[in-house]
């Protein structure tokens, strides 16, 4: 979905090309007004779910892609991988509602050149904007700080979230959030037995021994976003 008034940019050309995708439209067209309000930058289309961010940075081969958060389809994580693979000139700058810093470092890990959550300033996404396009890497000091604090944590064994399966991480996060187990199993169709069979699975190879522990470890690694 080109912008309104954009025009094709070289990655050469001077002024910072930038690509806005985000499902949420209030969101997607602030973001729009602050950075076409600069004067070397400007938005050369919007996407409204991540299958589109994908689709619109290989047609207009952006110098930066900002990624808002829950993106329909693709997850910023999952659009920030495949944007990476398809065009890897491309630069992307993740704006989420969720701080959790083991949330920023898959998409760090993913490709993102920067990460930027919803504490931000209008400044301070310019700021980031322009130094990503410029090459370097970004994250607001607060971030980086919790980063640094959950990377040493994961060095002394949270980093079981990365032996998971994908149904195990759907069973945790609901279970963190307060679900039952019927009501796990009517969502995810499974019986209450089979939910706690995995719940039971999961605290042993978390080494988690009851429940309020297994809130707050979904909360520390970003399987849920509570805090």
């Amino acid at each position: 979905m080109p912008a309104r008034g954009a025009h094709a940019l070289s990655r050469g050309s001077s002024s910072i090309s930038v690509l806005v995708a985000s499902d949420q439209p209030l969101l997607r067209d602030g973001l729009r007004a602050i950075l076409d309000g600069q004067h070397d930058m400007l938005v050369v289309a919007c996407a409204r779910d991540g299958g589109e961010a994908v689709r619109e940075t290989e047609r207009h081969r952006p110098r930066v892609v900002l990624l808002g958060s829950v993106l329909r389809g693709l997850d910023e994580v999952h659009a920030t991988r495949m944007i990476a693979e398809r065009d890897p000139a491309a630069r992307v700058l993740v704006y989420s509602w969720q701080s959790a810093p083991a949330v920023a470092q898959r998409a760090l890990d993913a490709g993102a050149r920067g990460y930027l959550t919803r504490e931000c300033t209008g400044e301070e996404l310019v700021r980031g904007v322009r130094q990503v396009a410029a090459g370097a890497r970004y994250l607001s000091q607060q971030l980086a700080e919790r980063i640094r604090d959950w990377q040493r944590g994961a060095r002394l064994g949270e980093r079981g979230v990365d032996t998971l399966t994908a149904t195990e991480r759907q069973i945790l996060k609901l279970v963190a959030e307060g679900e039952s187990n019927f009501s796990v199993g009517k969502l995810l169709r499974l019986s209450p037995r089979t939910v706690e069979t995995y719940r039971l699975r999961l605290m042993r190879k978390l080494d988690i021994d009851n429940l309020a522990s297994l809130v707050r470890y979904a909360i520390r690694t970003g399987i849920t976003a509570l805090d």
